[in-house]
């Protein structure tokens, strides 16, 4: 061997992935189409000057909770972590919010009725975060080596957000929060893997926080860069890789790609066998995203908003039910649920003085060319009356848009595919990261990267060769 490898893609897992070989002895080289690396962790003036937005991933709780990327010296290459007071925060139509705040016994007094209830329900998982978060961000396995920690876990895995809110908590107000929570992974509140996904979202933010990087979601992927670059590591951007033929120079090749790109790129290097199972990957929901450029603060009703960088806006379970409901069957919900970030109340460097951005987006089916930019800017004025007044300038992206973006969303879809129980398991087929081919792997979103963790463990890499 001549311990040459080669990394196809600059996102975070890419990034992570050749850092792992580099770290292994390797020469690596890592090829991205783009002029800039970071895929899905790039930020950029969208919108006007002077004003930052991330492109995709804005916050962050499985990058500082990942064991692996908490073992890399990324503080040295500029990387800092930005808390703000409280992780998320979540408006009703009443004019009040629910708060989700970071330490779990301030949260237990702030959710009232249900507050001994929620500690019971994501406390042994808090405590024990490491143990935890070993276990989570890795491939499913059958023998754990907390097996106590994740029985308990177990006992909950397939249970739907809506069964688990309904039998749990007795506050309307507890429940709209859990089901925002569970509605990050795109599921239906009544699907069966959805009650564990807002479990291990809420533990999460109290055992890391939810917190965004100074400078944007850039600073990660420039860490990464500089980090990899001082193992010897090469970056080459403006570089797309057509046909994996080209790379026969190397001993083992890394697609941060999805499936339907490697069956392109990749030819008659893949079985024939192999490459039908990755033509039957299933994508999931897509992502509407708009970006604001403000010119104050989002006014909201609740003031407590303001605490958070994170703010989920859907009044109800039932709302946010019907919201994910509509997305599954090819609808388009009146009253959409979003996730919205509002960096720049924590972080001066994404706006001119004295001015603000925010970053929202919401589920829509994938592929879809309906305009629901009304209908989110409608939802923000309903928890913020005067929002539209504060707008300087957007920038609007369909899923087409954001494919063109990156060309790993396919039709929107940031999870990099459906997350139902068979995908859940087997991502994207039984051989995970492994190919047909003995010196091509997969490491993008498509691998079983739990929870949409951008990066992988050492142990994962390792133990494949």
């Amino acid at each position: 061997m001549s311990r040459k490898a080669c990394v196809v893609g600059a996102g975070p897992n890419g990034l992570a992935a050749a850092i792992v070989l580099a770290q292994a002895g390797f020469e690596v080289d890592v090829f991205e189409a783009e002029p800039t690396p970071g895929g899905a962790a790039r930020s950029m003036e969208l919108t006007l000057p002077g004003f930052l937005h991330d492109f995709g991933s804005a916050v962050h709780p499985w990058v500082v909770g990942s064991p692996f990327f908490s073992s890399l010296p990324l503080r040295d290459y500029g990387l800092e972590w930005i808390h703000s007071p409280a992780p998320l925060a979540h408006p009703l139509d009443d004019g009040t919010a629910v708060v989700l705040e970071r330490n779990l016994r301030d949260a237990e007094a702030a959710l009232g009725p249900d507050g001994k209830a929620w500690r019971r329900l994501v406390g042994p998982f808090v405590e024990h975060w490491q143990e935890f978060a070993r276990e989570i961000l890795q491939p499913v396995h059958l023998f754990s080596r907390h097996p106590l920690l994740m029985a308990r876990l177990g006992l909950r895995s397939f249970r739907s957000a809506e069964s688990l809110a309904a039998s749990t908590f007795r506050d309307g107000r507890t429940r709209a929060l859990f089901a925002g929570l569970a509605a990050h992974s795109f599921l239906t509140m009544d699907d069966p893997l959805s009650g564990v996904f807002g479990i291990v979202f809420a533990v999460s933010a109290h055992a890391v926080g939810w917190p965004i990087t100074r400078g944007g979601s850039q600073s990660i992927t420039n860490a990464l860069c500089g980090y990899l670059e001082k193992l010897g590591g090469k970056v080459k951007t403006s570089t797309r890789i057509e046909r994996l033929e080209t790379l026969r120079d190397y001993d083992v090749t890394l697609c941060d790609v999805g499936p339907r790109q490697l069956v392109q790129i990749a030819g008659d290097r893949l079985s024939n066998q192999y490459r039908e199972r990755l033509e039957k990957y299933r994508y999931g929901p897509g992502a509407f995203k708009v970006d604001y450029a403000l010119s104050q603060p989002i006014p909201w009703k609740a003031k407590e908003c303001a605490r958070a960088a994170t703010v989920q806006l859907g009044a109800s379970f039932g709302e946010i039910a019907a919201s994910e409901k509509a997305m599954a069957t090819g609808q388009h919900a009146e009253r959409p649920f979003m996730i919205l970030a509002q960096p720049s109340l924590f972080d001066p460097t994404r706006a001119p003085s004295g001015k603000h951005t925010a970053w929202a987006y919401c589920h829509v089916p994938n592929g879809s060319k309906f305009d629901m930019l009304p209908r989110m800017d409608a939802q923000i004025e309903r928890f913020a009356p005067g929002f539209r007044d504060c707008v300087l300038a957007r920038k609007v992206f369909s899923p087409a848009d954001l494919e063109a973006m990156d060309a790993n969303l396919v039709g929107g879809d940031i999870g990099g595919g459906a997350m139902d129980l068979s995908q859940f398991l087997f991502r994207p087929t039984r051989m995970q990261y492994a190919t047909s081919a003995k010196d091509i792997y997969l490491c993008s979103s498509s691998t079983p990267v739990c929870m949409g963790c951008a990066g992988i463990t050492r142990h994962d890499w390792r133990s494949r060769g």
